[in-house]
């Protein structure tokens, strides 16, 4: 691929801005090359490649299996379903600064299309797959969205006409596709919201008004990171099988990395080449420490509720801790995870990076939004060893479907 094409392609996913800020030229510039009058210079197709594009070539083939991204977010979901060898077809998600990172960390092979509001997508305009995936909204039955909306007046649940209702999308098109298999993720939340009828309505159109057999199970990231999170993850398939999601191998809370594990090293050995760290040995900007200020409002708002007998307040850690759930508005204040710094030191936020790791991403999952869209979108993600660890034990029944496909379509071929 020429200078000229990496450039077509990285325009196909970011504005004529965002590729100058990036590449560190002016727009006209950009303009000019985009319309071949003027000639790149010959670094420009490496930086290109390392700041715009994806890791990695496009990918080629068919896959071992299809599937879509509903409500994909940052790709968590896809990231563990792509490793196992899978061709994502379709993407739909609404927010841009979200499909701005997901576009940083993800090819658009041959076939596949992107929507943003899947409420306007016929269901038969979407392409065929093999599995659905989709982490539908979770705010309207968060404990965090459900405590909010109530505060406020609002709805919540299936009651919120926004993002409530967003799960029977999901529905019509499983009605359409009819896939093999689905894997839908959620807030644990969802169990017991308005009293278990909200998640007694989801299995009941799953499994007797789709014909799915369902499974499901609440499993918490603690097994595979340091971080308390529990998330329910329902499986579904379209012929009956002996799928059982309860065969997930989860690891000991006690074998599990700490925070050690993902925070920066701030001792040399991390390069000191990302926007979160500098100098020599790697030390976590000064941005992230809390103001003087801010850490006392969080010492007194911890003490009052401590006096009323609550555990509201921040979450204080060290590299042997583990901690709590990592949510959406941790740009606000960083409460729920602050990093002690020793006793000389106010206590700091997470790093973007941090965030990452503290998900399961890989280093160098990209992240090119600034830190108040990273905390909400790594905040909204899932951890993906877990998404892994049950796709892995999907995969058999997944490819013995597809290779059955293959075989009979080669049958076809030889008898025509």
């Amino acid at each position: 691929m020429n200078t000229y094409e990496l450039i077509d392609l990285s325009l196909q996913r970011f504005s004529t801005k965002e590729v100058a800020q990036a590449l560190g030229v002016d727009p006209k510039t950009v303009k000019r090359w985009q319309v071949r009058e003027t000639e790149p210079k010959p670094y420009i197709a490496d930086a290109i490649r390392q700041r715009l594009l994806p890791f990695g070539d496009p990918p080629t083939g068919e896959g071992k299996f299809r599937f879509i991204d509903l409500f994909a977010g940052i790709g968590g979901i896809r990231t563990a379903f792509e490793k196992l060898g899978g061709r994502c077809v379709f993407t739909s998600e609404w927010d841009p600064y979200a499909v701005k990172t997901y576009k940083a960390n993800f090819h658009d092979g041959p076939g596949h299309t992107f929507a943003t509001d899947i409420t306007k997508v016929h269901e038969a305009d979407v392409p065929d797959h093999d599995v659905l995936l989709a982490g539908f909204p979770c705010q309207p039955f968060s404990i965090a969205g459900v405590s909010k909306k109530n505060a406020l007046g609002r709805p919540h649940g299936f009651s919120d006409k926004t993002q409530g209702t967003l799960f029977f999308d999901v529905a019509r098109i499983i009605a359409e596709k009819k896939p093999r298999a689905f894997l839908l993720e959620n807030v644990k939340n969802l169990m017991s919201h308005d009293k278990g009828r909200t998640f007694s309505t989801i299995i009941d159109v799953l499994q007797n008004e789709l014909g799915y057999q369902v499974k499901y199970k609440v499993i918490n990231g603690k097994h595979f990171g340091p971080q308390h999170r529990e998330r329910i993850i329902i499986v579904g398939f379209r012929e009956p099988n002996d799928f059982d999601i309860h065969k997930v191998e989860l690891p000991s809370f006690d074998e599990a990395p700490r925070m050690g594990a993902v925070l920066h090293s701030q001792d040399g050995t991390e390069a000191a080449d990302s926007p979160y760290i500098e100098g020599a040995k790697g030390k976590v900007l000064d941005k992230y420490t809390l103001s003087d200020k801010l850490w006392e409002y969080l010492q007194n708002y911890a003490a009052k509720h401590r006096d009323k007998g609550n555990g509201f307040g921040f979450g204080l850690v060290n590299n042997e801790s583990t901690c709590r759930t990592l949510s959406a508005r941790y740009y606000k204040d960083g409460s729920e995870i602050l990093i002690s710094q020793g006793l000389k030191k106010n206590p700091r936020r997470l790093t973007p990076r941090e965030c990452a790791r503290l998900m399961g991403f890989d280093d160098n999952f990209r992240i090119p939004v600034s830190d108040t869209r990273a905390y909400k979108q790594f905040g909204n993600s899932v951890v993906v060893p877990v998404i892994s660890e049950v796709a892995r034990i999907m995969f058999p029944y997944l490819v013995e479907d597809t290779e059955q496909k293959l075989a009979k379509t080669v049958k076809k071929k030889a008898k025509a």
